[in-house]
């Protein structure tokens, strides 16, 4: 165990015990003195870093947005993007090749990456990106216009349950004095992204003092984020504050010390366990499903005895906290959706599986890219338990539990097909520094041979994760004309209209929830569907009938062209064969048209309804 940190006595300063004799000639600053301490490597990788950043920032330029099929951003960014980020991950390894690379450097670097991952689209995009941060955004609206609870609010009444990201927003917008949400939640990712940097470092120097394995177990984290869920949403609000508590409790256990790093104390500091319970309170009343992973993280680390007194604390205001949210603000949901928790329950294959099954239904392009997704996912967890086997002294940390913590809840419950990916999402902290502690050497030595090979397998890792996060371009961004029509259908519309779209992909469709109804054909059944794909107009009777007396709206948008050319739950044609049927429709008017969107009224015959 000595030998695997052995690299973590090193700080990257001297001393020298004795002064010259005399006025110094020469003074040097200490700028300067720490500048001569720094190793080749790290002065290589302080050369390289402005140079891929300043490639990354010209790459941007004359991107063409409107090229973009079924690979998104893939097909349309430079090459000189690419070179950034193979420069980039260049730089970073030679930096963990020199034991004398200072934190700062490996900062840099990894903000660097964060930068080139994550502000690439809002920089290209004029609008937010992901439908669902657009109904984040309308949800927060509806609480700022209501001062809380949001009344009439129909399928959305699951966020009134779950409101502390919403009214921590809605509160942000009144003390500040700004008009929507939307302005920065461009950003969210971005800034998810640099502030979980902060519970990520505390949790690795908990357990190493070795800087290399400290930063590569960032970097890879980084590297192999590809799940998606640090969008503007309560999931990424959650989970920052998961990893801000999990962070709290690893320091504070006693099975974290390690050579080099300071001894905790036992038990819990009072402002600090204060702390652990504000933070637990925030997530219990913000999300569903990341209190269950909370205290399946804090259930795990309580099975070794040593650990109890730290834990069980924790623990136990998690529960307590989420039964009596479950049992009082949220008991309409829990009560309602009891009877197929219990059913999940029974079907654990069912729930591992449903999320590979849908791939079937996907384009071929997106079947790939699903894959490629799922690789990256196995390959990880596959180098993080060969780590934890080959390194002792791994098992004598909290990281087993920390990685295997999420994935007895994977047979509890499919979540919509997603929890196997919500588990890797949760186990990643903890395996990205069991596959750094595989891949980089412990000890202070430079071994340019396996470096070169963690290089190759760095760049494997940033590409893979690049399928996943720009792969879907074509339907996640939209356009300036796109939102200008939605706004039109969602604010110049009666109150109480009908709003009919294809699929989800539209930019504050959500808006006014409270005033609007919504149907989307791909929600319909097989019947309905069937019938719109022999006779559109024949197929939209029954969804503009649902109105009743109140006017009835199609809204469709290049976006939502781009969602089903992707999941192929319709043909990619049927947008543009709805258009033309309604273009030649006699009781269906243009009220709002743009390059990109268009908005149709029904107007039914006089012996009708009234419109």
């Amino acid at each position: 165990m000595a030998g695997a940190y052995a690299a973590s006595s090193y700080s990257g300063h001297s001393t020298s015990p004795h002064a010259p004799p005399g006025p110094a000639p020469e003074p040097s600053s200490p700028g300067w003195s720490r500048w001569r301490r720094l190793g080749p490597g790290a002065l290589t990788a302080l050369g390289i870093l402005p140079a891929s950043v300043a490639a990354w920032l010209l790459s941007l330029r004359g991107v063409r947005l409107d090229r973009m099929g079924d690979l998104g951003l893939l097909q349309v960014l430079p090459v000189l993007f690419w070179v950034a980020l193979a420069l980039l991950t260049l730089g970073f390894c030679v930096a963990a090749g020199d034991r004398r690379t200072p934190h700062g450097c490996f900062a840099a670097y990894v903000l660097a990456l964060v930068a080139v991952l994550h502000a690439t689209p809002p920089l290209l995009y004029q609008e937010l990106r992901y439908s669902w941060a657009w109904k984040h955004v309308a949800v927060i609206d509806a609480m700022v216009r209501h001062n809380g609870e949001v009344p009439d609010a129909g399928g959305f009444t699951i966020y009134n349950q779950w409101p502390g990201f919403f009214e921590l927003n809605a509160s942000l917008l009144r003390a500040t004095g700004l008009e929507s949400a939307v302005g920065y939640a461009v950003w969210a990712q971005l800034l998810a992204n640099v502030v979980l940097l902060g519970p990520l470092l505390l949790i690795y120097r908990s357990i190493t003092s070795n800087r290399r394995l400290i930063w590569g177990a960032v970097w890879i984290y980084y590297s192999c984020s590809w799940v998606g869920q640090d969008y503007f949403a309560p999931q990424a609000f959650t989970f920052l504050l998961f990893a801000s508590v999990v962070a709290l409790v690893v320091r504070q256990l006693p099975s974290s010390g390690s050579p080099g790093t300071r001894a905790p104390r036992e038990g819990w500091p009072v402002g600090r366990l204060t702390l652990v319970l504000v933070i637990e309170a925030a997530i219990v009343c913000s999300h569903q499903l990341t209190p269950l992973m909370l205290i399946s993280a804090l259930l795990l680390l309580s099975l070794p005895r040593r650990n109890r007194r730290v834990t069980l604390p924790a623990l136990g205001g998690a529960v307590v906290l989420t039964m009596a949210w479950d049992a009082t603000v949220a008991r309409p949901y829990v009560s309602g959706n009891l009877h197929s928790f219990l059913d999940a329950l029974t079907q654990p294959e069912a729930n591992i599986w449903s999320g590979v099954s849908r791939l079937a239904e996907a384009a071929p392009s997106q079947v790939m890219v699903s894959w490629i997704e799922r690789g990256l996912s196995g390959s990880v967890l596959l180098l993080a338990v060969i780590g934890l086997a080959a390194r002792g002294w791994t098992r004598r940390t909290p990281l087993p539990w920390l990685m295997l913590f999420p994935f007895p809840l994977v047979m509890v419950n499919a979540y919509g097909g997603e929890m196997v990916f919500r588990a890797y999402m949760f186990a990643l902290p903890a395996a990205a520094l069991l596959v750094t502690a595989l891949l980089l050497p412990s000890g202070g030595r430079r071994l340019p041979a396996r470096m070169l090979g963690v290089y190759v397998l760095l760049l494997a890792m940033i590409g893979s994760l690049v399928f996943g996060y720009y792969s879907k371009e074509a339907m996640n961004r939209f356009s300036s004309d796109e939102v200008a029509a939605t706004r039109f259908a969602t604010t110049r519309t009666p109150t109480g209209s009908l709003i009919i779209s294809v699929t989800f992909a539209v930019p504050g469709l959500e808006t006014h929830y409270d005033r609007h109804e919504r149907a989307e054909i791909i929600e319909e059944s097989p019947s309905t569907k069937r019938l719109l794909l022999r006779d559109p107009l024949a197929g939209l009777e029954p969804l503009v009938g649902r109105a009743g007396n109140k006017p009835a709206y199609v809204l469709l948008n290049r976006a939502q062209t781009a969602d089903l050319r992707l999941s192929n739950e319709l043909p990619a044609g049927f947008v543009g064969r709805l258009e033309s049927a309604l273009a030649e429709a006699t009781d269906f008017t243009v009220v709002y048209r743009n390059d990109d969107a268009v908005v149709y009224r029904f107007d039914p015959p006089r012996e009708g309804r009234p419109g």
